[in-house]
This record gives C-alpha cells, structure tokens and sequence, in this order.
C-alpha cells in the first residue's frame, strides 16, 4: 500500500491486544473475501454466513459492496483508478475488522487480481480467505436481480465488469464456490467446513 501523505503520524497501540480478544470470544478472527461477477451470489452467501456464524454466538460482520458505496466510498465511481482505491480504503477497514476480533465477511466484485493481493500483503498470514464466487456469466445474465447486465448490455453502464470491464478470477483461493452448481446451503456449509477444519472457529 502507499505510504501515508502525512508524515507527522505515529501508530498508536492499544492496551487490549488481538489475542485477547479472540479469548473472550472463543474464536479467531479473519476476513473471508468474496470476490467475483455481479449476480454470482457473493451478497446472498454473506449474509447467510453471518446469520449462520451469529447463531452460533460467533460475532460476524458483512461489509458489503454497494453498502460500502453509500458511505464510506461514495466519492468513487467505477474507472479503473475507483475501483482499486475502492478496494484499497475496504481492504484497511477489513484488517481493523480483523484486529477487532470479528470474522468479517466482504462481498465485493474487486475485479482485478492486483487489487486483492494487496489485501492480502496488509494482513497477516491466515487472516485474508479469499473465495472464489464462481459463476458463468450466462448465468448471471440470467438472474440479474438488479437488472444491470441488460443496461450495461444497452450501453447504460459504462466500464460494467464482465461486459465492458474485465474480471480476473483468483489463481490460487482459499475457496472456491459454484453457485452455478451448488445451492446456497452447500456454498455455505463449505465455507463454515474450512473455518472449522484450520481452527477459526469450534465445531458444533
């Protein structure tokens, strides 16, 4: 990531540390990255393993795409320049997250390969899952819940990843996720499976 502009800046450590925090909890903390096309169900699968992981008194947090862009991210549009730094600011939020004790779960297309390693380089080792939403793009046509594809496809949407945009799917996820194949809850129980199987989270 970019040094800081400002130069007269020291961090500042806490006096609680990750480690306890993750003790009071009774589980690790991490962040499960969903990237992948528009309409491959990353949004749906993320709130369903927060609800999931809640349940089980594990504290779960879903930063979302669009959310995101209500907000913290309103200033950006979707030039290639936007899209990295979209990633970049959510990229740092999701570490504070992770610091924080919470499994945080993102859903964002983030398109270029580029972009999530450099997620990946500010955290810690095991601390960014990336999962692959994988879904053919005819499929995703198909659904389009938002009806975006049909604009972009009408030349409403300019630089629409997959149609007039590219999208460079992860090389080596942690996890990669069929929602082409695979119903909601078989997406789902893998995710909770690998959480289980590196010790992120107790089994049931």
């Amino acid at each position: 990531m970019a040094t800081p502009t400002s130069r007269n800046i020291v961090w500042h450590h806490g006096a609680v540390t990750r480690a306890e925090r993750e003790t009071l909890l009774g589980h690790k903390s991490c962040t499960i990255w969903l990237t992948g096309l528009s309409a491959s169900g990353k949004s749906t699968l993320a709130v369903a393993l927060e609800k999931a992981l809640w349940d089980r008194g594990i504290r779960a947090y879903v930063l979302d795409g669009d959310n995101v862009r209500h907000g913290l991210n309103k200033d950006l549009g979707f030039s290639p320049a936007d899209r990295t730094e979209n990633i970049r600011r959510i990229g740092e939020v999701a570490k504070l997250f992770t610091d924080a004790g919470v499994i945080n779960v993102t859903a964002f297309i983030s398109p270029y390969r580029a972009d999530r390693d450099q997620v990946r380089a500010i955290m810690n080792e095991g601390d960014f899952i990336e999962a692959h939403v994988e879904c053919p793009i005819e499929i995703c046509e198909q659904r389009d819940p938002k009806g975006l594809y049909r604009k972009a496809r009408a030349g409403q949407i300019p630089e629409f990843t997959g149609i007039s945009a590219p999208y460079e799917p992860p090389l080596k996820p942690e996890l990669t996720l069929r929602t082409d194949l695979e119903s909601e809850s078989e997406s789902l129980a893998k995710i909770i499976s690998y959480l289980e199987n590196r010790g992120y989270i107790p089994r049931e």
